[in-house]
């Protein structure tokens, strides 16, 4: 099924606004309030199931309303845009996408509901005009970056994607036996002793670990989207279709018990630097024994916002994600031949001067 937001004063299609977190009209101004389509989502999609299940087999082919064809589970599935006619090709995960014709945001509502429904999301709060000045700034932070690629003027494209994510409560026990020792040295009379104490040492610990996150699209770079951390997890809504009018979205690939060894890993090192946090104070620490345990607890699939930079450098593409919520950036910028060789010459020298000075203040010969 597919769900288009028109203007109900001049009927023109409505996008999200992540400045004023409504429904905006581009054409007339008018802002609706999200919360107030929410039922008006349920009541369609639910009619439009009904009517789907006591439709004849050429309904089914054609699609619900004839909104959409399926072809092969793992191939494309073709709507319809209902602004234009126009045909959208999509894959089997996209659930929200925009029409190459005419623009329209278009929501997939019927990828969007049952186990395929997220429980949270974060809305965007910059949108595309604010996303393309903070990346242009930060490309002229770069300091070993080329000057052509400061200049941030080749921009390929900026995509907003809702990025499906699973958010994991986990709890972590720790357990940890350790031969420690502390080592004191002092001289008395003409001699120097050297007194070393032996400690064994014990830890249990149980920790809770909240809102712990990880993408389930098999399309993104797990390492990127981990760089885009933290999120304010305290702005999460509850799901809401017209969230996605005017981005793009997709739904998660990987279900939370594929994805658990990987938060697994993650966590369990987390309890492990915790364990060695508190053992402080001694020389010397060697574990005899240590055994963590993660188990989950929930795990809630939520859509988080990110900004997607394809940026063209000497016809070179290079990939950028900014946080949709917070603005940070993460990616691998080129970086200048030149500038790398002025930056060590110029510390090789400043490290030269210091030994120079350290030389002559210490009476030694000058290098």
């Amino acid at each position: 099924m597919v769900k288009q937001y028109k203007c109900p004063n001049c009927g023109a299609d409505m996008a999200y606004d992540s400045t004023s977190g409504m429904l905006h009209c581009d054409s007339c101004g008018e802002n609706i309030d999200i919360n107030t389509i929410k039922n008006q989502d349920s009541n369609d999609y639910n009619r439009s199931e009904s009517k789907s299940a006591h439709s004849s087999d050429q309904d089914n082919f054609t699609g619900t309303n004839g909104n959409f064809h399926t072809f092969d589970e793992n191939e494309t599935v073709e709507y319809q845009c209902q602004n234009c006619g126009a045909v959208l090709i999509t894959d089997k995960n996209t659930t929200a996408t925009t029409c190459s014709f005419c623009g329209a945001g278009v929501v997939l509502a019927d990828r969007l509901s049952g186990s395929k429904a997220p429980a949270k999301v974060i809305p965007f709060t910059i949108n595309k005009e604010q996303a393309q000045e903070a990346f242009k700034k930060w490309c002229r932070k770069g300091r070993l970056t080329p000057k052509g690629f400061m200049t941030a003027d080749r921009i390929k494209s900026i995509t907003g994607l809702y990025v499906p994510f699973w958010l994991y409560d986990l709890n972590g026990q720790g357990e940890a036996n350790a031969a420690c020792t502390k080592v004191r040295t002092y001289t008395q009379g003409e001699y120097i002793y050297t007194e070393t104490s032996h400690f064994n040492v014990y830890r249990k610990v149980n920790l809770n670990y909240l809102k712990v996150p990880a993408d389930a699209s098999e399309k993104m770079n797990d390492k990127l989207m981990d760089k885009l951390e933290p999120y304010n997890y305290q702005e999460l809504k509850n799901f809401n279709m017209p969230y996605l009018a005017g981005y793009l979205a997709e739904k998660y690939n990987y279900n939370d018990k594929e994805l658990f060894d990987r938060v697994r890993e993650r966590v369990t090192d987390y309890v492990d630097l915790y364990i060695g946090d508190t053992i402080n104070g001694y020389t010397t620490t060697s574990y005899t024994q240590k055994d963590i345990i993660i188990k989950e607890r929930n795990a809630d699939y939520v859509l988080l916002p990110v900004w997607m930079v394809c940026y063209d450098y000497k016809q070179s593409e290079h990939t950028f994600a900014m946080n949709g919520q917070t603005g940070k950036i993460v990616g691998k910028p080129p970086l200048s031949k030149g500038k790398i060789a002025a930056w060590f010459a110029g510390v090789s020298g400043v490290a030269f001067l210091v030994i120079k000075i350290i030389a002559v203040l210490s009476g030694g010969p000058i290098l």
